[in-house]
């Protein structure tokens, strides 16, 4: 197989690597590797900063949140529900194919089988090769996301994963979980689960006025974050991500290093499921969690101000951000809602939270867990690694699950979608609602705001979502997470990051 061919060449990519000046070689740390190479396994930020280095999306957010061309070198739209993508001509995929729109169409018709993706693509009623080049989106009503989900559009060599084996399997041995034929900027060399991933530049890259210079590329998962702070500022790695708040000031001040940091829009939450604890059903039980967590405290003393104290889901600037909800720590106010829930001694819940998937994550499950003992719940907490993390969370292992999401289109309603529509396994709307929150107006608003063209009553509808959802306490909110980027001096870091937190390494420039 092709793969075969590229681990043979790994061998070849580390020796000539030697030879290669320093601007052509980037050795890099994230807090983990992806779990898999199949972009439709899992909507993760660890799967999409992988698609972004060896596919290529239709088109590509820019650092000012508009749309760049990638695989579609233009857009237009027919009517209020057709859209059509002129394709780039003579793109090749990794294996050698020529990518046409059939690969575009049959791409599109796998996310939205996808249990994980297919949610975004709902709307997505048809996708149809109009030529070689051209291809045409139907929606089921008037869509002004459209682009927003394009976005999300990587097309797969349709010849190369039917031949090895095109199936989804979630958290599976597939073809395309160890497998991969895309267009973008860097092949797969070698790859080893945890330990690393070597990219190899693609010879045949379409864009010729990419100014990225990087020849290979090598992945190391660091999962300690001191550790991964020591890399850098000894020059074992150029570049690392995140940054956790304990060492701003370290990378900040070395003389060698820089830290470039941004504002985020990932929010931080717990999900209290409903239909596993009984108590955890009753509203005035989950308010009075809620106003037992203080969230400002743990901005202040975990995260070292390094976040934005969050109410809601939705961050400032989103049309669905609620200007009326704030935080609500008050201690003697949550022991008054147990003791009227009927819990006036709390009770025994679990909890699981990943140890390496967001900044602080288990020390901010530690801090929870010992906020909710003063109110007597007593938290039997069990942390772990993403990779184990999410098996048990698709599960709904424990009573009480850590969750961070960054909106997939830029939009509030993405928020609703995975995290608090009622779960559908067909529709794969709530896929990521642990709690199993169910509220038919938050079902009705959300599906509403999706076709609803005027921007001044989709912020209605999805303002009144926040609302209803803060009142029913439907899941505790942490804070939007800030993003810190650690990079060697000359690494331009800075002009290939965004607050979608998919660094587009391809355009990548070392200057020293």
């Amino acid at each position: 197989m092709r793969l075969l061919r590229n681990l043979a060449a790994a061998g070849a990519v580390m020796l000539a690597t030697a030879g290669v000046g320093a601007a052509q070689t980037l050795k890099f740390a994230y807090d983990a590797d992806p779990v898999s190479l199949d972009p439709h396994e899992q909507l993760s930020g660890g799967t999409l900063q992988l698609s972004h280095m060896v596919f290529d999306p239709l088109v590509r957010w820019n650092q000012d949140l508009g749309f760049d061309a990638r695989i579609a070198k233009s857009w237009e739209r027919v009517n209020e529900t057709t859209m059509r993508f002129n394709l780039r001509e003579g793109v090749q995929f990794h294996s050698g194919n020529e990518m046409t729109a059939e690969d575009v169409v049959w791409t599109i018709e796998r996310l939205k089988s996808s249990p994980d993706f297919k949610g975004i693509f709902n709307g997505w009623v048809s996708a149809e090769a109009i030529d070689a080049h051209t291809v045409e989106v139907k929606t089921d009503g008037p869509s002004p996301l459209m682009l927003h989900t394009a976005t999300y559009v990587f097309p797969m060599d349709k010849k190369f994963y039917e031949e090895g084996g095109a199936e989804i399997a979630k958290h599976g041995d597939s073809f395309a979980s160890q497998n991969v034929s895309g267009t973008g900027p860097f092949t797969i060399a070698e790859r080893e689960q945890g330990v690393r991933v070597v990219f190899e530049r693609n010879e045949t890259y379409w864009d010729e006025d990419s100014p990225g210079d990087v020849q290979t590329a090598i992945l190391t998962p660091i999962k300690e974050a001191p550790t991964r702070v020591a890399a850098l500022l000894a020059g074992d790695v150029d570049f690392i991500a995140p940054v956790p708040p304990t060492d701003l000031d370290r990378v900040r001040e070395n003389e060698n290093t820089k830290l470039v940091t941004m504002t985020g829009t990932r929010v931080i939450t717990l999900q209290m499921n409903q239909e596993r604890h009984e108590a955890l059903a009753n509203t005035k039980v989950r308010r009075a969690m809620a106003y037992a967590i203080n969230n400002e405290g743990i901005v202040e003393k975990i995260m070292k101000g390094f976040g934005t104290v969050a109410a809601q889901q939705s961050p400032e600037g989103y049309v669905g951000h609620n200007p009326n909800l704030e935080p609500r720590y008050d201690l003697e106010k949550a022991k008054q809602l147990m003791a009227e829930a009927g819990y006036p001694d709390g009770f025994e819940a679990t909890m699981m939270c990943p140890n390496n998937r967001y900044v602080n994550d288990f020390k901010i499950c530690e801090a929870s867990a010992a906020m909710l003992a003063k109110i007597g719940i007593e938290i039997d907490l069990t942390t772990m690694p993403k990779a184990q993390y999410w098996p048990k969370f698709d599960e709904r292992a424990a009573d009480i699950m850590m969750i961070g999401w960054h909106s997939d289109t830029e939009d509030s309603a993405n928020f609703n979608e995975f995290l608090t529509m009622t779960p559908n396994p067909e529709t794969g709307r709530g896929q990521y609602n642990s709690g199993n929150y169910s509220n038919e107006r938050v079902d009705e608003l959300t599906l509403a705001s999706l076709t609803e063209t005027d921007q001044d009553k989709r912020a209605e509808m999805l303002q009144e979502v926040e609302r209803i959802l803060y009142e029913e306490a439907a899941f505790i909110p942490f804070h939007w997470q800030d993003l810190a980027y650690g990079a060697r001096k000359g690494v331009m870091i800075e002009d290939v990051v965004n607050v979608m937190n998919f660094p587009y390494l391809g355009d990548l420039v070392i200057k020293q």
